[in-house]
């Protein structure tokens, strides 16, 4: 039987892919994710989620790894890692439109294949107050883009417009499970 491994510490990820109720390891993935920082918002999604699957790659076994960018008007938007710079994020995004890059890459010992899902995220108008509020409850100093739509930060959108491929919500929690079971039916790997 085939191993399935999870290359992130993230509990969304793991949350989303314990849905399908198969067993999976997950494991840390070997990866520098601020390596990039002269790549597009596609291209950077697709290469850390290649790189994220493929650090954890061994026989026997499939590795699903992901990654998340938040693109506006062409400039990603990291992980903030302060309250001042999630602060300066909302500011500029609030009452804007941007796009949420989800990559998901799975991995056997000779070979990775990818896919992208690509959603369509529309911020409401925020004042100062309440952008303070939100990160102060939602702390969301790990995520890109400085919000968590897994928690109250879903209060920060007026539209959201799924990647018409798929029309996944999963791919806006980090782990988009439709492009993923295609990816690892292409493996073999089937979870019915």
């Amino acid at each position: 039987m085939t191993q399935l491994i999870l290359a992130s510490t993230s509990t969304y990820r793991a949350a989303v892919l314990q849905r399908l109720g198969i067993p999976f390891d997950a494991v840390a993935p070997d990866c520098d994710e601020d390596r990039y920082p002269d790549l597009g918002p596609d291209d950077l999604a697709r290469i850390l989620a290649i790189e994220k699957a493929a650090s954890r790659a061994q026989p026997g076994a499939l590795v699903i790894g992901s990654d998340q960018v938040v693109d506006l008007d062409g400039e990603v938007l990291g992980k903030p890692h302060t309250v001042e710079k999630a602060q300066r994020q909302l500011e500029r995004m609030q009452g804007r439109t941007h796009r949420l890059v989800t990559a998901v890459a799975v991995a056997s010992a000779d070979r990775t294949e990818v896919a992208i899902d690509v959603h369509t995220m529309t911020m409401r108008a925020l004042t100062p107050e309440v952008i303070a509020r939100y990160i102060a409850y939602d702390r969301p100093l790990d995520c890109a883009g400085s919000y968590k739509l897994e928690s109250r930060g879903i209060a920060l959108f007026e539209r959201i417009e799924a990647d018409p491929e798929t029309h996944d919500d999963t791919a806006i929690q980090g782990l988009p499970l439709m492009k993923t079971l295609r990816l690892l039916r292409g493996f073999g790997f089937d979870v019915l």
